[in-house]
């Protein structure tokens, strides 16, 4: 099946008893058995569901995957990547990273012993210089959040597999979406989503996603799944598996929504900076051509003032834009990172990254986008 096709039918099968096109909502914690340990394939609901086995089943087929886990959150489906490792292993990560992935980082499982090493993965040697004899995992975002740096998933994916092979490359696909680019394909060994944002599209869930191709290693993140209990529920994955099925036709408009508005803050005299890879002049515009699609409906940028007052300014005037946390729904969303998403991260971390309190972070949704231009024109000038 082609990309399109498999939003639709990608891993899905009708309902047996009815024949229902869609999969049903199974609101059931257990079922029953004809016998001690005898069933038809479901025994209790946090082990597996079949509405969530249907969405799992989407999530494997969307990223050229065997197997597809969901859970409660995006944050959950990372803490379950974590719990695979042991005191003393290293995570090498990206410098940018969503404030939520750094705090778990930092503030939840360094106290247990695990190390992390932050560095800039635009270039390929800043990830294989910092590996060791305890590196256990390449922690991977790109785009990346707020500032829509690319890694080179092939490339760097190769490089640590020369170095170890068994060093397992994951990366955070929630920018990029399927649509986008496919990790697995690009030799990373587990895909990671906040379902919440393009999967599910609609901002009306709170998920995560992992995709792996590994038998092995979708047995260990099956049993932690199963055995610390952060799974998706029945009813959000109906919601999610129908907004999979549009992702094809969404992500075209945000694409084409998100070009024109990198484009129009690029020429705009009171803009400092304008973030996006689809621009000729991000700095790895060629690698973004290379390894995605297209570029996708997230952009970021400065104001040439740079004052907290001017940003607060902007973003309490923006009427289509709402102020808001999240991205990737079919609406469109401005935020500012510094006192938003990206809080969590100390001071002296953002600054050193780039992310400053003229930074603002745009999802552009699927709206006309002659509105979504006025919107940001009368937010610029007041």
């Amino acid at each position: 099946m082609k990309f399109n096709t498999k939003t639709i039918h990608g891993g899905q099968n009708h309902e047996e008893a009815t024949g229902a096109v869609m999969p049903p909502i199974f609101q059931t914690s257990t079922y029953a058995q004809t016998s001690p340990g005898v069933n038809k394939g479901y025994e209790y609901s946090r082990g597996a569901n079949p509405t969530r086995t249907a969405l799992e089943n989407s999530f494997a087929a969307i990223e050229n995957g065997t197997h597809g886990f969901a859970f409660s959150s995006g944050l959950s489906a990372i803490d379950c990547v974590l719990r695979t490792l042991n005191p003393g292993d290293e995570v090498i990560a990206g410098d940018d990273l969503y404030g939520g992935t750094y705090r778990m980082f930092t503030r939840l499982f360094k106290k247990y012993g695990l190390e992390f090493t932050f560095v800039n993965m635009d270039v390929v040697a800043n990830v294989t210089d910092a590996i060791t004899a305890k590196t256990k995992l390449i922690w991977l975002e790109t785009p990346t959040n707020p500032l829509m740096k690319i890694a080179d998933i092939a490339v760097i994916s190769s490089a640590v597999k020369a170095v170890d092979s068994s060093i397992l490359i994951a990366v955070d696909n929630t920018f990029a979406t399927p649509y986008l680019q496919q990790p697995l394909d690009l030799g990373a060994d587990i895909v990671m989503h906040s379902a919440t944002k393009y999967l599910g599209g609609h901002s009306d869930l709170v998920m995560g996603a992992l995709m792996v191709k590994d038998a092995k290693l979708a047995e260990e993140l099956h049993f932690i799944q199963f055995a610390a209990g952060a799974i998706a529920g029945p009813m959000d994955s109906f919601l999610a598996l129908r907004g999979i099925k549009t992702l094809h036709i969404r992500m075209q408009r945000h694409c084409e929504n998100g070009r024109a508005v990198a484009h129009f803050l690029n020429k705009h005299p009171k803009v400092g900076a304008v973030y996006y890879p689809g621009l000729e002049n991000h700095p790895n515009h060629e690698i973004a051509k290379k390894q995605m699609r297209d570029f996708g409906g997230m952009v970021s940028f400065r104001l040439k003032d740079e004052s907290r007052a001017a940003a607060f300014k902007f973003l309490e005037n923006t009427h289509v834009f709402t102020l808001a946390e999240s991205l990737g729904g079919v609406e469109s969303l401005v935020n500012h990172p510094t006192t938003m998403t990206h809080a969590s991260i100390p001071e002296p971390e953002r600054l050193k990254i780039g992310i400053t309190d003229s930074l603002i972070r745009l999802s552009v949704g699927i709206e006309d986008i002659e509105d979504l231009l006025a919107d940001l024109e009368h937010a610029l000038h007041q």
